[in-house]
């Protein structure tokens, strides 16, 4: 495929600035729709929400520039890790300190395990079907979530007028999915989020954002909150360090992805730089308090949409997103989108995590056929993830409290047996 800039030219500043743009609007919309979720799980005040946004914008912007030009050199779009949000949702009983040291530990272990080489024997343990399990999972286990989201019911609209808002938004965007090509396709999860709002506004006017967003300061910084403390529960770590796991594999295909894409030279030692880098990235994220980010595989889509391969084109892109940081009420603007709007948006990224892990899933063990041994090593963890997402709360609260991260976390259930079928019960 040909490029109208490769991997290591620099185009015109005006045309930078407009590729970066893109980047940037995409790489700000996902940063919402995490941000917002966690934020409120965490806390309840607005200006926390707010500051909990504000690092999370600054974390992604030095991530993602240290990436470009030190890390694998890559044009990649990164941002907050979906996986993550999932043991944060399992570890929501416990303090923020024992989350957050659990996160750059973690970050630790990959950046160790990348720059040493020992990442290739670990990669070992994932074969196509615990992959392919991985994948379901992040979906399957954020189903909750996007369910709160959803029928919410807040502000006064009620939770049917929600839900069938929700499924109309989530059809048209499939239904624009189909018949848009090129740049427009690329940008849909945007003006989903934009037209999706007006939409929903002008239909519920009860259900106007969150005052908090209209009485954001213009500028503010964020560094007089970097209270974390180091507090380790065993739980919790063990919980994320399988979170860990799925995130390394996550990072290294989307990696993978621009290889096949642009076959750059020294792709070896651009996957080890990367994916410590990563690492390294999520060390910072958890001491600024906030999840840790990942490289996103939907980026050679927009490569192919826009024909720029340049990695220099994110630079601008990780400028816009750095200065968003220190200008909350920029941010309260983005981020007035409904719940019930992000809960559609999040289901449309997961249906796409859904896709990719049936693909994987119907290449059968070694590329052979899919046969009922590999629906049982998909099936059970699936299953069993699930039912442990929908737990009541009533029945997590009589878990021990050192186990309930590890057993209360849908994802840890699933990868576990996962890992357990395919190397134990139905090793060859």
């Amino acid at each position: 495929m040909k490029f109208e800039y490769g991997l290591d030219q620099r185009p015109p500043f005006l045309k930078s600035f407009l590729f970066g743009l893109q980047w940037a609007a995409i790489a700000t919309s996902l940063i919402i729709i995490l941000g917002k979720v966690v934020g409120s799980l965490h806390f309840s005040e607005p200006a926390s929400q707010m500051i909990y946004l504000q690092k999370l914008f600054f974390i992604t912007a030095a991530t993602l520039i240290g990436q470009v030009l030190l890390g694998h050199r890559l044009p990649l779009i990164c941002g907050p890790s979906t996986i993550l949000l999932i043991g944060v949702i399992a570890s929501r009983s416990f303090e923020l300190n024992a989350i957050y040291s659990s996160v750059m530990v973690g970050g630790l272990i990959i950046a160790v395990l990348a720059a040493s080489g020992l990442f290739g024997h670990l990669q070992k343990l994932f074969t196509t079907r615990v992959v392919a399990v991985v994948l379901l999972l992040i979906a399957f286990t954020l189903a909750p979530t996007i369910l709160k989201l959803v029928v919410g019911g807040k502000s006064g609209v009620t939770s049917l007028y929600n839900f069938t808002f929700a499924v109309s938004l989530v059809f048209t965007m499939f239904l624009l999915h189909r018949f848009l090509t090129g740049v427009w396709k690329s940008t849909l999860i945007i003006w989903s989020m934009i037209l999706g709002s007006v939409i929903y506004f002008l239909l519920f006017p009860k259900g106007v954002a969150d005052s908090f967003f209209s009485q954001a300061n213009l500028i503010s910084g964020f560094f007089s909150v970097l209270t974390m403390k180091l507090s380790f529960e065993p739980g919790v770590l063990i919980s994320f360090l399988f979170c860990y796991l799925a995130l390394s594999i996550n990072d290294l295909g989307s990696i993978q992805s621009i290889n096949a894409l642009l076959e750059p030279a020294d792709m070896g030692r651009r996957v080890t730089r990367g994916i410590t880098f990563t690492g390294l990235a999520n060390i910072a994220a958890g001491f600024l308090g906030v999840i840790g980010p990942v490289n996103f595989s939907l980026s050679p889509g927009v490569i192919a949409s826009t024909g720029c391969a340049s990695r220099f084109t994110l630079v601008p892109a990780a400028a816009m997103i750095g200065l968003q940081a220190f200008f909350p009420l920029f941010i309260g603007i983005i981020g007035s989108v409904p719940s019930v709007v992000i809960g559609c948006v999040l289901l449309y990224i997961l249906t796409s995590q859904i896709a990719a892990g049936l693909i994987v899933a119907f290449q059968g063990a070694d590329g052979g056929p899919f046969q009922l041994e590999s629906g049982l090593i998909i099936g059970l963890p699936v299953l069993l993830g699930t039912v442990v997402a929908f737990l009541p709360p009533a029945i997590l609260e009589t878990f021990p409290v050192v186990l309930k991260p590890i057993l209360g976390n849908g994802f840890v259930v699933g990868v576990v047996f996962a890992l357990m079928l395919e190397h134990l019960i139905f090793r060859k």
